[in-house]
């Protein structure tokens, strides 16, 4: 029989990975449609596209995970299915934030305004070079996912021959002790990816401001499109940051759970703020991105219409 807590925590987290899916479906699916229609796609539409594809396996692997570590915590800590949604996961994770961060590139290297040479070298190229720096994210992401394998096998091995050991505790925390630092390390791994970001909202920013001066030194009165798009890119930006320092900060909490007095309510709220990363920024993306939300309104207002019918 479940506690309260842990159906509440099912019910929430059911329904996180519902709309999670369904938004990111929603992306790929509206960019995939355009890819058919017109035979071609953008450089955004194919970054964004990636991106909505691994946030839906990378969401699937949280909600997996986050399940057996709540209701089947035997099994988290002694069976090897668990090497496999690790290694999933991790894989889905850093695919996910390498797409972001190379989203959020595009955007700074297409909207921004600067003059220095090898900004303008990268502006002139990225169109070119995004499927190789995709792939690029891909390799790298499979070489972590690779190591994790490695790391888990070994402390799944040492596990078992604990289990055959007197102080059977001492042998548990022993392992735990090794399983803390590389994991703790592939947690400061992202360190790169948002330095990149981070460097990138703080250019737009910049570019944002040279542009607002220059725009009141000859004011016409018009619309500012490229205003405009500073700040869509900067409102994107910046929530991939939030979210993606949020996200991080609960997932070492995960990592060190063994050391608190309420282990499983540590995971159960980790768990639950942690997947509002892919939920939440790919929802700003639908509300930020004029064709992404531009199908949502044709979308609903079709519907309207169907149902007054």
């Amino acid at each position: 029989m479940l506690r309260t807590e842990e159906n509440i925590f099912i019910i929430i987290i059911t329904a996180e990975f519902i709309i999670g899916v369904l938004g990111n479906g929603y992306i790929g699916l509206v960019n995939w449609i355009g890819w058919i229609k017109k035979k071609k796609i953008s450089s955004v539409d194919f970054i964004l596209t990636n991106l909505a594809i691994s946030r839906i396996c990378l969401i699937s692997a949280m909600v997996l995970n986050g399940i057996i570590m709540v209701l089947y915590p035997d099994v988290s800590e002694t069976d090897k299915l668990m090497i496999a949604i690790y290694t999933f996961w991790t894989l889905a994770n850093y695919l996910s934030m390498w797409f972001a961060t190379c989203l959020n590139v595009f955007y700074f290297l297409k909207i921004a305004s600067f003059s220095h040479p090898l900004f303008l070298w990268l502006k002139w190229r990225i169109d070119r070079v995004v499927s190789w720096i995709l792939l690029g994210c891909f390799a790298i992401s499979l070489l972590v996912g690779l190591i994790i394998v490695l790391v888990f096998s070994c402390d799944h091995r040492f596990y078992k021959i604990a289990q055959h050991k007197r102080n059977i505790t001492e042998m548990f925390h022993m392992s735990r002790i090794q399983y803390f630092d590389p994991m703790t390390l592939f947690h400061l791994l992202t360190i790169v990816p948002f330095a990149v970001s981070l460097i990138s909202f703080f250019f737009l920013v910049r570019s944002l401001w040279r542009h607002r001066k220059q725009m009141k030194l000859h004011a016409t009165g018009c619309r500012d499109p490229s205003g405009e798009a500073h700040v869509r890119a900067i409102k994107i930006v910046t929530s991939f940051l939030l979210f993606l320092f949020l996200y991080y900060v609960l997932s070492l909490l995960v990592t060190f759970r063994y050391l608190m007095t309420e282990p499983k309510l540590a995971v159960m709220f980790s768990e639950i703020v942690s997947i509002l990363y892919p939920l939440g920024h790919s929802l700003i993306l639908v509300i930020v991105n004029n064709k992404l939300r531009q199908a949502a309104v044709r979308m609903l207002t079709c519907r309207k219409i169907a149902c007054v019918m």
